[in-house]
Formats: C-alpha cells, sequence, structure tokens
C-alpha cells in the first residue's frame, strides 16, 4: 500500500517524522516522502536528525514568495507527482500553504486525503492567518481525520465533513519525547543556564507583524529591567520583517541572546533548561506541557484552547503591560508557577503515529 506524505515547513517536518518512520517500520506499507519546499534549511535540520530522506523535493522555495506563489507552485508540482505515483492515500499535516496545496491536489486526482492534527479552529478565518482558513478547507475534502484531542474531533464533527473522525494523540508528542529523553544540549555562547531563569519566546506570526511585534519586544525589556535574575533566549525567524524590530528593541540588551533559528534539538534541549516561554507558537504550546513549562501564549486566539483549559498554558495578547504582568506573576509566585508547571498535558501518549498507521491500514484494506 503506497502512501505519500507530505511536508513543507519545519513544524510539518517535525511532526510527520514519527509518522514516516511509523509506517517504514510496518511492511504492508511503501512511504513515499514528499517535500514541497516551502521551508529549506530548518526543514532539512528535520530530516537529517531523524535519518529522514525525501523521496521528491519541489524545492519551490522563492526570496519573498507569497501565499499564491507557495499555492501555486506547490498545486502544480504535487499534481505531476500525483499522476505519475499514484498514491493509495495522501497525508497532509496541519495547517500550513503546504498542507492545504496538497490535499487540494490530492482531490483534484480523486486520491483520498488522511489530515493529521485535524480539528484546531480560533473561529476567527483571519486569525491566525492562513492557517485557519487551510486546515478548515482541508477538513472538508479528508477522508481521515487524525484528531489530537477530544475538542479537536468534536470540532471537526461540528464541521460537517464526510470521513472518519478519529481522536489519536498528537503526533508532535511522539517526536518529543523520543528527543527529550536524550536530554539534548543547547548551547548558546555567553548564556548561563544557571546564572539566570531563562526565559524562552519564538515570535513569528503574521498576526503579530508590526505594532504588536514592537509591544512584546518592550514587554520583554520591561521583565528583564525588573527581573535582574532573567535572561531572555530568542532564536530569531529568519523573516526581516520579524528580526529588524526585535534587534532594533533587544539587540543591545546584556541578557537577551538574538540568536539564529535552533535545530530541533537544541529548541527541546532549551525547552527543558528554560524557566518559563512566551511565545506566539502553536506547536511550542503543545510541547512544553509535556515538559513542565508554563506557557504564555503571546495571541490574541489560539486553536488549543485544550491547553488554556488544563491550565499548562494562558492567552496573554502583545500588550507591553500586560506580557510585563503575568510574566511577573509567575516569576515572583511559586505557588502560580507550580500550578501551570505541574499541570498535566492534554496532548497525547507519544503513541499517536502507530495509530494512524493502523487506522490508515484499516481504511484502505477496505478499499482493496
Amino acid at each position: 500500500m503506497t502512501v505519500a506524505i507530505i511536508a513543507g515547513t519545519r513544524p510539518e517536518a517535525i511532526k510527520m517524522a514519527p509518522v514516516i518512520q511509523a509506517f517504514q517500520r510496518a511492511p504492508q506499507f511503501q512511504p513515499i516522502v514528499i517535500l514541497t519546499g516551502q521551508h529549506r534549511e530548518m526543514v532539512d535540520q528535520v530530516m537529517d536528525f531523524f535519518k529522514l530522506k525525501a523521496d521528491y523535493d519541489l524545492k519551490i522555495m522563492q526570496p519573498k514568495q507569497t501565499l499564491t506563489d507557495i499555492t501555486n507552485l506547490a498545486l502544480r508540482g504535487l499534481e505531476e507527482l500525483f499522476i505519475q505515483l499514484k498514491p493509495q492515500m495522501v497525508l497532509v499535516q496541519g495547517d500550513t500553504t503546504t498542507a492545504f496545496a496538497a490535499g487540494l491536489a490530492a482531490f483534484y486526482q480523486q486520491i483520498p486525503v488522511g489530515h493529521v492534527e485535524a480539528g484546531l479552529r480560533t473561529s476567527d478565518i483571519y486569525n491566525p492567518f492562513p492557517e485557519e482558513a487551510n486546515r478548515r478547507l482541508i477538513s472538508q475534502i479528508a477522508h481521515l481525520h487524525f484528531a489530537p484531542t477530544a475538542l479537536s474531533a468534536e470540532n471537526v464533527q461540528k464541521s460537517g465533513v464526510v470521513g472518519e473522525i478519529h481522536q489519536t494523540g498528537n503526533t508532535v508528542i511522539d517526536a518529543l519525547l523520543a528527543v527529550a529523553d536524550s536530554n539534548p544540549p543547547c548551547d548558546v555562547p555567553g548564556l548561563n543556564w544557571d546564572q539566570h531563569r531563562v526565559i524562552l519566546s519564538t515570535v513569528h506570526r503574521r498576526e503579530n507583524w508590526g505594532e504588536p511585534l514592537n509591544d512584546i519586544a518592550h514587554g520583554f525589556r520591561r521583565i528583564l529591567d525588573h527581573h535582574q535574575d532573567t535572561a531572555l533566549l530568542l532564536p530569531m525567524h529568519r523573516n526581516p520583517t520579524v528580526r529588524e524590530p526585535l534587534k532594533a528593541i533587544l539587540g543591545e540588551h546584556p541578557r537577551v541572546f538574538l540568536v539564529e533559528p535552533l535545530d530541533y534539538t537544541s529548541l527541546i534541549g532549551a525547552m527543558k533548561r528554560c524557566h518559563l516561554l512566551m511565545t506566539d507558537s502553536g506547536g511550542i504550546q503543545e510541547e512544553a506541557p509535556s515538559l513542565g513549562k508554563p506557557v504564555l501564549v503571546l495571541r490574541e486566539t489560539t486553536e488549543r484552547p485544550e491547553a488554556m483549559m488544563a491550565g499548562t498554558a494562558k492567552l496573554i495578547g502583545t500588550e507591553t503591560q500586560r506580557m510585563f504582568e503575568e510574566a511577573d506573576r509567575l516569576l515572583t509566585d511559586p505557588a502560580a508557577y507550580g500550578e501551570m508547571a505541574n499541570a498535566a498535558s492534554p496532548f497525547g501518549d507519544g503513541t499517536a503515529s502507530d495509530q494512524i498507521v493502523a487506522l490508515v491500514e484499516k481504511y484502505l484494506s477496505k478499499s482493496l
């Protein structure tokens, strides 16, 4: 049974890596790994770490590419591959433009689509943009919906979709636990993990570009100035729109470490060693709770309310004063910190990938 597994960005590669490995272990399957090239170096790092190789790479990445560019190039390239390879199922992950284009390309060839991490919702079609629309559109053409939580499964059901809905947990936990067990290092020149309580941050969302990003940077300055025992580690996204304001506002601070994007193992090492996380990343909202780290979410909405309900994360927006107040509470109140750090993760037990393999086999066996 041939299954095409598609990835284009680093989060997709991380979350699909354990899925690819699970299909490779199953002798009844022939997995075909296809990269679109929506992201380049960061995906290569993940593939190298998990000892995976792509069977095909569309290499669509271009300078200053737009969403239309990504969609057009991925759609055309995947159409040609699907016609040539005739996979029996196409697996896409999450809500990227690559995932949407791959799902659409498969639909045009009448190939069943399996959607890994189905059912995330914010109910604001433009927030996050374009992810909220992408995942809703994929849901309407998918035959198998692999929902990470009970709430996400309920969201898919309410969307009026066709196909089967299965709650599997999130594959990111499969990947995370495999890496975290090896206790990976995170060596940053000048940063002494024992000397400071380190706040780990990632910011890159389109909705935070401009004034919200300036507010975030000023919020970090205020936190650091008030808490002399803290440091900030911020791996910067490669987009100049994100990097330039961060450098302008934070670049000269002695306890700010603006670094290039960390490879996956170093990021997990940083998450294990940091005191807390302040991020607009969706994936980190899922990963950090399994490591016992509180997460303050620098967004106005989230498609992962399970983390909020479980108490592992808190949605705080991007306003400078609110950032300071919420971080200050966790830095000064051990009880408040412990309540978040010790809350149970709602995102699975590390067996999602094996469940997905079994469900795909069952589905395809019925059509043979």
